[in-house]
C-alpha cells in the first residue's frame, strides 16, 4: 500500500478534512445561539470526552489495519461489513452538496469581477419591489416583506427559484452553475487521481478579513446567558449540550470513513495519538478564530 511521502502531507490532509464550512459558518451561529462564550464550556467538554477520542480511534484503526473504509469492517467483524458500504454512500451524498456549495462560491467569485457588485443594489433585472437596499443608508424602513439585495441575488439570480413551482418542478439547467460544478469536480478528480501522491499536495488556505464591526467580537468571549450551561450535564435533552455534541462531531468528522482512509497510508509505527491531538487542536482553534471574525 502506498504511503504518504511526507508527514506534513498527512497532517494537512486531515486538517483540510476537519477544518471546513462547519468551522467558518456553523460554529459562530451555534455559539451565539447558545449563550456566546458560555457555549465554549460544553463545547470543550464534548471535544475532550467525545470528539477527540473518536477521532483518535479512527486514526488508530486505519493505521493498524491499513485498509479503506469498506474492508476494514470486514476485518474487525464480518457481520459489520455493511457499515463500510453505508459510509461510502453517505460520503457520496456529502460530496454532492459540498461540491455544490463550492460551485456557488466559484460563481460568486466570478460575479465579483463586475464593476458594481450585483448583490449590492436593487437595480438588477432579477430584483423585485420588495428589495430593500441598506448599503450606505442610515435610515432604512424594513418590513416583513423586505428582502436584501444579497438575498435576492442568491435566490433569484443564482438559484432562480422564481422559475420553479416547487420541489415537483425542478426547472431548467442553469448552465453557469453547471459549468462551475463541472470545474469543481474536475479539480477534485485531478487532486485524487494518483492517490496520496497528489492529494497530499493539495493545500487549503483561507483568508479571513476583518469586517466592519469586528470590535463586537468580544461577545464571543463573554458569556451572554450562562443559565442553560448551569443545568446538570447528565440532562442530555438540554439543547445546549446537544448542540455542542453535534457541532464537535460535525466538525471533527468521525464516522465518515475519511480518517480511516487517510490514516491507512501512514507507517505502522507512526504516532497517531500525537497527530490526533494536533489536528483536533487546530480544528477547535480555527472554530474559535472564525467566531471572532464572523462576529
Amino acid at each position: 500500500r502506498d504511503k504518504w511521502s511526507k508527514k506534513m502531507d498527512f497532517l494537512l490532509s486531515v486538517i483540510g478534512f476537519a477544518v471546513d464550512l462547519g468551522n467558518i459558518w456553523r460554529f459562530p451561529y451555534i455559539c451565539y445561539q447558545n449563550g456566546g462564550g458560555a457555549f465554549l464550556i460544553p463545547y470543550t467538554l464534548m471535544a475532550v470526552f467525545g470528539g477527540v477520542p473518536l477521532f483518535y480511534m479512527e486514526l488508530a484503526l486505519g493505521q493498524f489495519h491499513r485498509t479503506g473504509a469498506i474492508p476494514i469492517w470486514k476485518r474487525i467483524c464480518p457481520i459489520f461489513k455493511g457499515i463500510g458500504f453505508a459510509i461510502c454512500i453517505i460520503g457520496l451524498y456529502v460530496s454532492f452538496y459540498y461540491n455544490t456549495i463550492i460551485a456557488w462560491a466559484l460563481y460568486y467569485f466570478y460575479s465579483s469581477f463586475s464593476g458594481t457588485l450585483p448583490w449590492a443594489s436593487c437595480d438588477n433585472p432579477w430584483n423585485t419591489p420588495d428589495c430593500t437596499n441598506y448599503f450606505g443608508r442610515s435610515n432604512v424602513t424594513w418590513t416583513n416583506f423586505s428582502r436584501s439585495p444579497a438575498e435576492e441575488f442568491y435566490t433569484r439570480k443564482v438559484l432562480e427559484v422564481q422559475k420553479s413551482g416547487g420541489l415537483y418542478d425542478m426547472g431548467g439547467i442553469h448552465w453557469q452553475l453547471l459549468l462551475c460544478l463541472f470545474l469543481i469536480f474536475t479539480v477534485v478528480y485531478f487532486s485524487l487521481w494518483k492517490g496520496v501522491k497528489t492529494s497530499g499536495k493539495v493545500r487549503k488556505r483561507a483568508l479571513l478579513p476583518a469586517l466592519p464591526g469586528h470590535g463586537r467580537a468580544r461577545a464571543l468571549g463573554t458569556p451572554q446567558d450562562p443559565v442553560p450551561i448551569l443545568q446538570p450535564a447528565c440532562c442530555f435533552s438540554c439543547q445546549v449540550w446537544v448542540d455542542a455534541a453535534a457541532q464537535i462531531f460535525f466538525s471533527l468528522g468521525p464516522g465518515f470513513g475519511v480518517l480511516l482512509a487517510l490514516a491507512s497510508y501512514n507507517h505502522f509505527h507512526n504516532n497517531c495519538y500525537r497527530d490526533a491531538l494536533i489536528t483536533s487542536t487546530v480544528n477547535c482553534l480555527t472554530s474559535f478564530l472564525s467566531g471572532f471574525v464572523i462576529f
